[in-house]
């Protein structure tokens, strides 16, 4: 699981997102520095971030451009993390636990494994089910999905429903990235809502949950439950 020692994490204030959407102005000890934003969103789409005070990780990757990279922003007692990626560790380091014991047998996981040039975020060989991670940044008691319009998030969708005539199991887990969020609920009268539903209807299952710092690590914490205008989903069923 990636981890972040936070004795090396340092403060700033952040400035502004820059053109190139993963980067950003922090002012580190009064001074202008460009860091890395590890989120393929422009996340002003989620959260006004302008003067707020963040926590910066030192950037992992050899020759980077910026030595600190975005992890999150102080919110009430705790965090919400910055780093979408974050997501997809804390759900597969939290595989083996009860809350994830539908899924059947988790003995042999693996991040990013493709099938038929599909990247997965993760898989489960023992079953042949195909996890997808997304994450939610929101400050809403109430976090709305999908935040912002993907055509890529439909392409997806379409390519899960092959996937499931196929004979894979599919599992679709959704995490605020804020520890105080309390359900999820799904826009209404999309064509997301609708091309979801159709998953939902051919066997996929769905799940949502929150993570919070702790020790270092992002952890999944609370279950949470996802609704839509016309239905309550579970991940359990």
């Amino acid at each position: 699981m990636q981890t972040v020692d936070m004795s090396k994490c340092i403060e700033g204030i952040f400035v502004k997102e820059l053109k190139n959407r993963f980067l950003c102005e922090v002012l580190i000890s009064g001074m202008s520095t460009v860091c890395y934003v590890p989120s393929s969103c422009h996340l002003g789409n989620f959260l006004a971030l302008q003067g707020k005070k963040v926590l910066l990780a030192p950037t992992s990757t050899p020759n980077a451009r910026t030595s600190y990279s975005l992890y999150a922003v102080p919110y009430k007692r705790s965090y919400i993390v910055l780093n979408t990626s974050m997501a997809n560790r804390a759900v597969e380091a939290s595989l083996q636990k009860r809350q994830f014991s539908f899924l059947g047998k988790r003995n042999h996981v693996l991040a990013e494994h493709q099938i038929n040039k599909y990247k997965t975020d993760l898989y489960i060989e023992d079953t042949k089910t195909i996890i997808e991670v997304k994450s939610i940044i929101s400050i809403e008691e109430i976090a709305k999905f999908p935040t912002v319009f993907s055509e890529r998030s439909l392409v997806q969708l379409a390519k899960l429903k092959e996937f499931l005539a196929d004979g894979y199991k599919v599992h679709y887990c959704i995490v605020s990235l804020n520890p105080y969020v309390k359900g999820i609920q799904i826009l209404k009268d999309t064509i997301f809502q609708q091309m979801l539903q159709d998953c939902l209807s051919n066997g996929m299952t769905i799940s949502g949950h929150t993570c919070r710092i702790k020790a270092g690590k992002v952890q999944l914490e609370k279950i949470l439950p996802i609704s839509s205008i016309n239905s309550e989903f579970s991940g359990d069923k």
